[in-house]
């Protein structure tokens, strides 16, 4: 007599096991539970009845079944070990601490709504149709992730700072993380910075390797999309990034340019915005000739 409900497929040779019994049984085995893996609770952890109420309107928020299932896998893949807190929210998606070994990381998730594309650029809307259907919302923002994912490694290779990319799965980007064991490094619009000139200096060298070796244009470069690490700057946000021939670019650099002057004029640094563009490369952008 059997002793538990699994004893007679036991005796079954494994050729005869129900298929979905056997996938079922495999998933059980190789997925930690998603509720273990999203904001896990430690026993040296005393979180208030206020944290663990955001925490819970976090989890309603983004993680869906489906992307409990998404974030499962990454565990499951080597990926990260678990997800630890929100460093920003926002309308199109949120960035949050991941902890693999020793060591933190990043895990952006898109929101899958119609509200993440909105605010895109006509030219990124056109690249995503290319790879999936403009009603399929889903698609289209797996191949947003992957589309960042693939800039971050182009920005990697070129030397620009960026959070390195380690890897995606349908709408979660996995990416180093940019701060310390107490936080998330600022931004450039809510940071102190001590010396305007120094900051300038690092970010027309990292914008020019942007132009210059990784051939893009960033497309939304503000205060906002630049964090301030080890008096450093790091470029993050790049999903929009167009090349650097693309009929548009001399627009957008121009544009963002022109912003960062008034930024750094609010610091007190008097920053032309024709001498910063041509720093940063900017007579290489734009369409070469006889092309578009």
């Amino acid at each position: 007599m059997p002793t538990s409900p699994h004893d007679h497929l036991r005796r079954l040779p494994s050729s005869r096991l129900p298929q979905s019994y056997v996938r079922r049984l495999a998933h059980a085995i190789l997925m930690p539970r998603p509720e273990d893996v999203v904001f896990p609770r430690h026993r040296e952890r005393f979180e208030d009845r206020r944290r663990e109420s955001h925490q819970r309107k976090l989890l309603d928020e983004f993680f869906d079944h489906a992307t409990l299932l998404a974030v499962s896998r990454l565990v499951s893949h080597g990926q990260i070990d678990s997800i630890d807190f929100p460093i920003s929210t926002g309308k199109e998606g949120g960035v949050f601490r991941a902890t693999k070994g020793e060591e933190f990381r990043a895990v952006k998730i898109y929101r899958i709504s119609n509200t993440t594309f909105r605010h895109l650029p006509a030219y990124a809307l056109e690249q995503l149709r290319r790879e999936a259907s403009v009603r399929n919302f889903g698609g289209l923002i797996y191949a947003w992730t992957r589309r960042e994912h693939t800039i971050l490694g182009r920005l990697k290779e070129a030397g620009v700072r960026a959070p390195i990319p380690y890897g995606h799965y349908r709408n979660l980007l996995v990416m180093e993380f940019i701060g310390t064991a107490e936080g998330a490094a600022p931004r450039l619009n809510t940071a102190f910075i001590e010396r305007p000139e120094a900051l300038y200096e690092d970010l027309v060298v990292q914008v020019g390797r942007m132009v210059r070796d990784a051939k893009l244009v960033h497309g939304d470069l503000s205060p906002y999309n630049v964090l301030w690490f080890e008096e450093r700057v790091v470029l993050i946000d790049v999903a929009q990034a167009v090349a650097r021939e693309h009929p548009g670019a001399p627009a957008l650099l121009q544009r963002d340019i022109v912003n960062f002057a008034k930024y750094f004029g609010r610091l007190g640094l008097d920053v032309d915005p024709a001498d910063f563009l041509k720093a940063v490369g900017g007579d290489l952008v734009g369409p070469k000739d006889g092309g578009s």
